[in-house]
């Protein structure tokens, strides 16, 4: 009989694509795999709805959604707002997300060999199934959680999230990172976690063809969930003002409806050739992707987390082919200096030096082209998820045939 695995996300399979390719990798290999999962937005629910039905694994979506299932949903905002009035030591399991509550329920209900969570919300619940079932459980931490929006030790965000990763880090059987950035902060803060990094790749496409050199305006790609401040796009705003606007497009990706009012407006009046582009289903993005000559990583480093993470977007841009050009975090830093080739790192803030990095690729697309061909060539060859998979499932092979230790020894 196949092992059975329960992945558990305070997030929606479709926004988290880190938490699918896990669990399709999973049911590949031959595991029994259940997804236990929650309502976020209404185009996440949409997106699910394409996506989940062609899984070979099972899909749970528990606390309700405020369209179709509206009871369950008043009851989780209810219970995880008397949870934050709460005492800490004894609440925050259920403080830090919506429907915290309903995963601790819901993945206590299942009695599997491995407990997986995904996002900081789901590791109360993969804890307290571990231990009510006496099972290993493992986490994914995809940023450094307690310092995502703040590095004030004082603000409420980081002293919940720091209570969670106490209380809860230590009891896990395997922990993985997304960055050695991430990894080495973890480490420091919980000497005996052994971190494995995880890179937010993604499946070869062997359908994108080589780039040819492009003889149009530059079409430069950024993309996310949410369009706002933060992200780096003033940046790229200043830059393109800087240069000939007939030159360039700057096309971005994301949900206008749940962005910022107020920085949508700032782009529209910017001046700038600037084209917006609703979401796209994940396994849709790559393909999206390829129109454009540029992708843009362009993080400022406002938190800890911010610049110790490896996002998504230099893997997705190197995927489809284009040449990159990111802002100088810790972690983007040091995959460009390891990978020269692919493309251009600049000052985070320096609107000046990204003008002049967009100018020479404008002026020399030889240049240009051959980013864009060594971006793909090393993404079909080591960035992506085939690689990455394999660690995956060795983390997985190698924490079920080990002695279960005592959860919170």
């Amino acid at each position: 009989m196949a092992k059975k695995i329960v992945l558990v996300s305070s997030g929606q399979p479709s926004l988290n694509p880190r938490l699918v390719k896990e669990a399709d990798a999973l049911a590949d290999a031959g595991y029994a795999v259940t997804v236990i999962h929650t309502y976020w937005n209404a185009w996440g629910a949409d997106f699910d709805k394409q996506l989940l039905p062609g899984k070979k694994w099972k899909a749970i979506c528990v606390g309700g959604d405020p369209n179709e299932n509206k009871i369950p949903y008043f009851f989780s905002r209810l219970i995880n707002k008397i949870a934050t009035k709460g005492k800490r030591s004894a609440w925050a399991g259920i403080a830090i997300a919506r429907p915290a509550y309903f995963l601790i329920r819901e993945a206590k209900k299942h009695k599997a060999d491995l407990y997986i969570g995904h996002n900081l919300g789901a590791l109360p619940a993969v804890v307290a199934a571990a231990e009510t079932h006496n099972k290993p459980c493992g986490f994914d931490a995809e940023d450094f959680h307690r310092n995502e929006t703040s590095d004030d030790a004082n603000n409420a965000d980081v002293m919940l999230k720091s209570h969670i990763e106490d209380k809860y880090l230590p009891r896990l059987s395997y922990f993985s990172t997304s960055s050695q950035q991430i990894a080495a902060a973890y480490k420091q803060l919980y000497p005996a976690l052994n971190p494995v990094v995880l890179l937010n790749v993604f499946p070869s496409d062997n359908s994108v063809a080589d780039k040819r050199v492009s003889t149009g305006p530059l079409k430069l790609l950024w993309f996310s969930q949410t369009i706002g401040a933060n992200r780096g796009l003033q940046d790229a705003v200043e830059a393109l003002q800087l240069l000939n606007k007939l030159n360039f497009e700057l096309h971005i990706l994301g949900s206008k409806l749940h962005s910022n009012a107020a920085f949508i407006n700032y782009l529209s009046n910017s001046g700038i050739n600037l084209k917006f582009h609703e979401p796209v289903p994940p396994q849709q993005l790559i393909t999206f992707a390829t129109q454009f000559d540029i992708g843009l990583a362009l993080e400022p480093g406002f938190a800890v987390n911010n610049n110790l993470a490896l996002s998504n977007k230099i893997f997705t841009y190197m995927q489809a082919g284009l040449a990159i050009i990111a802002s100088d975090t810790a972690a983007q830093q040091d995959m460009l200096s390891k990978n020269p080739t692919i493309g251009y790192v600049y000052p985070k803030g320096n609107a000046t030096a990204l003008a002049a990095i967009l100018s020479d690729y404008d002026n020399n697309r030889q240049q240009l082209a051959h980013n864009q061909t060594q971006a793909l060539r090393l993404a079909r060859d080591q960035y992506n998820w085939e690689t990455e998979s394999k660690k995956f499932l060795a983390v997985v092979e190698q924490t079920l045939s080990a002695p279960n230790k005592k959860h919170g020894a």
